[in-house]
Parts: C-alpha cells; structure tokens; sequence
C-alpha cells in the first residue's frame, strides 16, 4: 500500500494535502505538483512511503532543483513511484543508461537457459535490472537538515518513517489529517 502527500511551508506553519500520483511520470511532473502547492516558492517536501518496504522525500525550495531522498532503492525500483524518484543522476548512470547494452552481451548459445559456467555464481540480480541499483538508501541524506532531522536520524528510520519526519518539523497533526 503506498501514502503520498504534501508538506507546504508557510508562514503559518507547514500545510499539508494528499496527492494522487496517477498523472505523475517523471520527476519534472512531481517537481510541478509540488510548486503548485506553494503559490510564494515556499518549501515544499513530497512525502511517498510504500508500507515496510521504503520512503522517498522529494525537497522542492522554489525554482530550484528537486533534491530527492530513498530509503532503499533496491525495493523502490520495483515500484513505479519508486522508478519516478530513481533518476539516472541519483543512481549515478549516464542518462539513458537503462542497463544492459545488448551490442555487450555475448551471446554463445546458452542464453535458453543454460547457465554458462562463468555466471554460475549470480544470485539473478540482474536478470531482475536491479543489479546496477544499490541497496539500501540513496539521494541527499542531508535533505531535512535545516528543518530539524539530521542525516544520522534520516537513515535511522524505519516502518514509519513519514510520521517520524512529521513529528520532528512539528506537521504530524497536519500530515495525519490527510492519511
């Protein structure tokens, strides 16, 4: 089950309203989504969980770039919200690169499911397109750090790590209105 919603600073505190991320498909959309609910270029942090498996936040200050934050990426790369977060520049790929460059593979005949001696050993990682995505978290741990959570206690959460978040920028009451 996923969560997403969205933590506007303002003047009077720190906004909050659940989105739908249905029409979201790249950062840039997501990016949007989040200005548009700060009218004054406020902060505003795109909070997505997916329940006991990771979490995201996505930091937009303005017109500056998004700065993004997951907890493992090897599970949020299983999912499409977690893929929308998972960019080339985070996982540090050359954009494009999705994995596999078929002109590289070598295919000697054992491709129908004979396991060549040599790969043996591979744990199916890659058959999975994740053996280039690292486990555990990735982006700028340091995301939260003037708001109150420090990169230490960032990578410390766990299960609820959004309502955590929440409680440290004093907005757990307004984030539990829209859950």
């Amino acid at each position: 089950m996923y969560f997403a919603a969205l933590l506007a600073r303002t003047e009077d505190g720190w906004e909050a309203s659940d989105t739908e991320l249905d029409d979201v498909e790249t950062l840039s959309d997501l990016a949007d989504l989040a200005r548009e609910a700060s009218p004054d270029e406020d902060t505003v942090l795109v909070l997505i969980e997916q329940e006991d498996a990771w979490f995201g936040v996505v930091r937009v200050d303005g017109e500056e770039d998004p700065r993004i934050y997951v907890s493992d990426a090897a599970a949020a790369v299983r999912s499409s919200y977690g893929e929308i977060l998972l960019t080339d520049e985070l996982l540090g790929r050359e954009p494009g690169d999705d994995g596999a460059d078929l002109d590289a593979l070598d295919l000697d005949g054992t491709e129908d499911g004979e396991p060549d001696d040599e790969d043996a050993d591979d744990d199916g990682d890659a058959a999975a397109g994740s053996a280039d995505v690292p486990h555990g978290p990735v982006g700028d741990a340091q995301i939260l750090e003037d708001l109150g959570v420090t990169e230490k206690e960032l990578r410390a959460l766990s299960e609820d790590a959004l309502t955590e978040i929440a409680e440290a920028l004093g907005a757990s009451e307004t984030l539990e209105t829209v859950r």
